[in-house]
């Protein structure tokens, strides 16, 4: 009987070994992209994103999205953000893990766990939360009619557990940890950079204006990558033209030009330009940090990024059931035709970078 089950133990501790490589061998980004740049870009974007066991579920969390006066706009004090979304992934996730760990944090998770029905109202000055059962306002929520404030989400929870997506407002609430779109691009393209042997924060800090001992990613914005200076190379967005690591900037519905996304792959044969941006304006489960997908057609690598034919996957939805939100997906976005429509530039500094990673 002693022999089977140290034979027993052995074949799991076996498969436990085949199950660990096998994980191993996935978390490697060069075993899907190679050595190149492709692969450079996916480690930085997997940089902002941890697996965590939450509530008796394996979940992704993402960096949230976070940015200044994004919703402090009514009040008279501004929501505190480490970093002012102009983070690291080096900066923020220390903050995160302690916020998970919290007292706090347990009692939110297991209210979400009440089996009733009740709604989540957030506090982002305070940083607290509370439920309510309230009929009205449970009510008014499961018909879209929205009673919150921007810097007072409130969220209907169905009390069977928690989701990802309750992580992720708790973190973006609570926590006011994440990074805006322009400090995740600098955090891709920095880390693109230092792999090919550059300080692209000292390189341009001249032009960027940062003073002596200050952080250059508190000094780039959108502003920067739309601005037309010799830093900044502006591309034409046809498929075959465009390059990983280059910008995608997109317009409001004014016409400026107010985020940023990055292109991490170009698949010619099969059609498929991979891209990666961190906004608060996408589906429930892709909010913070999130990849997003174009289709094309390889026979017409002409197309701009702007042609009607190209099929753009990622939807846009309002951060909180209820909140105002513009275009129904990014290519419409993209395609806003004011001031001319979305654009894309290259960084000049790191041309040189790129080549020798593909080598």
């Amino acid at each position: 009987m002693k022999i089977k089950f140290i034979i027993f133990l052995l074949i799991n501790a076996q498969l436990l070994t085949a199950q660990e490589n096998h994980l191993i061998t996935f978390s490697d980004p060069s075993h899907i992209w190679g050595s190149g740049i492709e692969r450079v870009i996916e480690e930085a974007y997997r940089q902002c994103i941890r697996t965590k066991f939450i509530d008796g579920k394996v979940m992704n969390i993402r960096l949230p999205f976070a940015m200044n006066s994004d919703r402090d706009h009514m009040l008279q004090k501004k929501i505190d953000i480490p970093g002012d979304g102009k983070g690291n992934p080096e900066l923020l996730w220390p903050i995160i893990e302690d916020l998970l760990k919290t007292d706090d944090f347990n009692n939110y998770i297991k209210a979400l766990s009440s089996g009733r029905e009740k709604a989540v109202i957030f506090d982002m000055l305070e940083k607290t939360w509370t439920m309510s059962s309230d009929l009205f306002i449970v009510a008014r929520l499961r018909a879209g009619s929205y009673s919150g404030l921007p810097h007072r989400p409130y969220v209907l929870t169905s009390g069977r557990g928690a989701q990802d997506s309750d992580v992720y407002n708790y973190i973006y609430c609570v926590g006011s940890a994440g990074l805006d779109c322009s400090g995740f691009v600098w955090h891709v393209l920095s880390y693109v950079a230092r792999q090919g042997g550059l300080d692209l924060g000292r390189t341009l800090s001249p032009v960027l204006g940062v003073p002596r001992g200050g952080d250059p990613s508190q000094y780039v914005g959108t502003a920067f990558f739309s601005s037309r200076n010799p830093h900044i190379i502006q591309v034409t967005d046809e498929i075959r033209s465009l390059r990983p690591a280059d910008v995608m900037l997109f317009r409001d519905v004014d016409g400026v030009i107010v985020h940023s996304a990055v292109i991490q792959s170009i698949d010619f044969k099969k059609g498929v330009l991979r891209y990666l941006q961190c906004n608060n304006v996408s589906l429930a489960y892709e909010r913070g940090v999130h990849e997003s997908y174009i289709y094309f057609d390889p026979a017409n690598t002409a197309a701009s990024l702007k042609d009607p034919s190209l099929h753009w996957t990622q939807k846009r939805q309002a951060p909180f059931p209820g909140e105002d939100y513009v275009f129904e997906d990014d290519g419409e976005r993209y395609r806003n035709r004011i001031n001319g429509g979305g654009r894309v530039v290259r960084m000049r500094a790191l041309i040189p970078v790129i080549e020798r990673l593909n080598r």
